[in-house]
């Protein structure tokens, strides 16, 4: 088994040296829910609840032949303030009144001058933030849990407490988005000083992200901070990663920093070109002078869902909310639907002038620090479960039954269809169904008169050509040919769309040699291809 496993190895390294392998064309399928208190009152069922979730979703993950490496599970929940509190003062610090912030790293394991390195740039942007460093705290891990790769690549685990701005000075919101500022200049300080196996998997004042390349059952074990009764949470997300073909790492074990993901991104070789067009005008909207620190939203080498939450994140930051980054991102399919309310359809015609969608299939669990969210895409061909208690707890994951409460607590239960969400606004203690927070956000901006400044066909001006508008049969044919078309463009594909207004549906083979090695004169657009995802659902 060993000379297999090092036969793979030397094949993988091989495809990498020799460009075969492109890490870009990677997806996963995994299992993914969360947990939420309805009431918003921090608890610490919420995380043992997640924990026992997590546990009984272990069949969505593979396993090393090892039998210990898996390929990558985690928690995020709310950060446990009393806990950080002791081990400041167990450091020997005293706890300021300022707000409290604490930093998740992975640094490189064995290499200590990139440790040291790696230290001196967190430190040194979060001093020039104006901050106060309380220390680093060596995480706790057991190791006895973990598979030979896994400890093979195992980073570096600390912990960086913060001493941020007072309270009445400063939002935990607007204090959010600093940390995100500063943990992206720390990310670019890295990156100029050329060191692997560095990872921030959480800097913030509101939550914080244990995760790693364990099975999804030692979650707890390893990271015995988890089973601290000082660990109370309002949420907790969770999930098992399942590599369908992207080799596990640590850092790219779910949940990231805003989301956690089950299925592929379709669309993202598109949707990451479109966000370097965006980020441009995006960024220094939102972050003005400091817009060059978030750029790229998207660091190269991010999966497909470390792309989706770059890109979530960076909206919430911004200062819209979870619920709406999450329409922008992956609405319903609404376009064509008679049974879409009409404040609804103005408000996804707008968003989706800002931003194109991020197309699945996706079952997402999201939270911004205030709402915890769970949808899915317009197909739904990720299912999510959901489950309502009478003491106030929800349960959203990939399959029914991942904890176990009594039957007679239960007060709802069911699944969300294509586009719906389930969402809880964590600071006021309320649920929304689908209808409701869909509801609430279209009322939030009157979306019609935001539309109706939108240039349409119609207001175009009339083409030149004779009085009727049009062109005469000689000038029409030099113009078709102009613009590339054919004859059987205009039969097999105009002539139904003009005659019934639907597309013309087929199925055959396509000979036609692409343009970049045709010897015939194509026009520009026919050197682009659509890529056609192939997946399995």
């Amino acid at each position: 088994m060993t000379e297999v496993v090092n036969h793979l190895g030397f094949e993988r390294a091989r495809l990498a040296r020799e460009g075969m392998y492109r890490p870009e064309f990677e997806g996963d399928a995994c299992g993914v829910g969360l947990v939420a208190a309805t009431d918003g009152r921090a608890s610490r069922r919420v995380v043992r609840s997640a924990i026992d979730a997590l546990r009984a979703v272990w069949h969505r993950g593979a396993v090393d032949a090892d039998g210990r490496t898996g390929d990558g599970a985690g928690l995020h929940v709310d950060l446990p303030l009393r806990f950080f509190d002791d081990a400041i003062v167990n450091s020997g610090h005293k706890v300021l009144p300022n707000r409290l912030a604490v930093g998740m790293v992975f640094l490189p394991r064995t290499d200590l001058g990139a440790q040291e390195t790696c230290r001196t740039i967190v430190e040194s942007e979060i001093i020039d933030a104006g901050y106060t460093i309380y220390g680093w705290r060596q995480v706790p891990v057991d190791v006895s849990v973990i598979g030979q790769k896994a400890q093979a690549t195992r980073p570096e685990i600390e912990q960086i407490m913060i001493a941020g701005p007072m309270p009445d000075e400063v939002s935990a919101a607007e204090f959010e988005k600093n940390l995100y500022l500063v943990r992206r200049r720390i990310e670019r300080q890295v990156i100029a000083a050329q060191i692997s196996g560095f990872y921030v998997c959480s800097l913030s004042c509101r939550s914080i992200i244990y995760k790693g390349l364990f099975l999804a059952e030692s979650l707890s074990d390893f990271y015995p901070d988890l089973n601290d009764d000082r660990f109370e949470s309002r949420v907790a997300i969770f999930h098992q990663r399942y590599s369908t073909n992207t080799f596990p790492q640590w850092w790219l074990a779910q949940p990231f920093r805003c989301l956690a993901h089950n299925g592929e991104i379709n669309t993202i070789r598109g949707n990451k070109n479109w966000m370097k067009s965006h980020e441009i005008k995006m960024a220094s909207i939102a972050f003005g002078e400091r817009s060059e620190d978030i750029k790229p939203v998207i660091p190269a080498g991010a999966s497909d869902t470390a792309a989706l939450d770059a890109v979530f994140e960076a909206i919430c930051r911004s200062g819209r909310d979870a619920p709406t980054a999450k329409l922008m991102l992956v609405p319903e399919a609404w376009q064509g639907r008679s049974d879409l309310p009409p404040d609804h359809r103005a408000m996804y015609e707008y968003l989706a002038s800002v931003m194109e969608p991020w197309d699945g299939p996706a079952a997402l669990a999201m939270t911004d620090g205030r709402w915890a969210v769970a949808g899915t895409d317009r197909n739904a061909l990720r299912p999510l479960r959901y489950t309502r208690t009478s003491d106030g707890l929800l349960i959203v994951g990939s399959e029914a039954g991942m904890v176990v409460v009594p039957e007679a607590s239960v007060i709802e239960k069911g699944r969300l269809g294509p586009g719906q969400m389930i969402a809880v606004d964590l600071d006021q203690g309320v649920l929304f169904a689908d209808r409701a927070i869909k509801d609430k956000l279209a009322g939030e901006a009157d979306y019609p008169a935001m539309i109706g400044k939108f240039l349409t066909i119609a207001d175009l001006p009339d083409v030149a050509g004779d009085a009727d508008g049009g062109y005469d049969r000689a000038d029409l044919a030099r113009r078709q040919v102009a613009a590339g078309q054919t004859l059987e463009d205009m039969e097999l594909i105009l002539s139904p769309m003009v005659e019934s207004a639907k597309e013309a549906v087929g199925s055959m083979g396509d000979d036609t040699p692409l343009a970049v090695i045709s010897d015939k004169p194509r026009i520009i657009s026919q050197f682009f291809r659509q890529n056609f995802s192939q997946v399995t659902n």
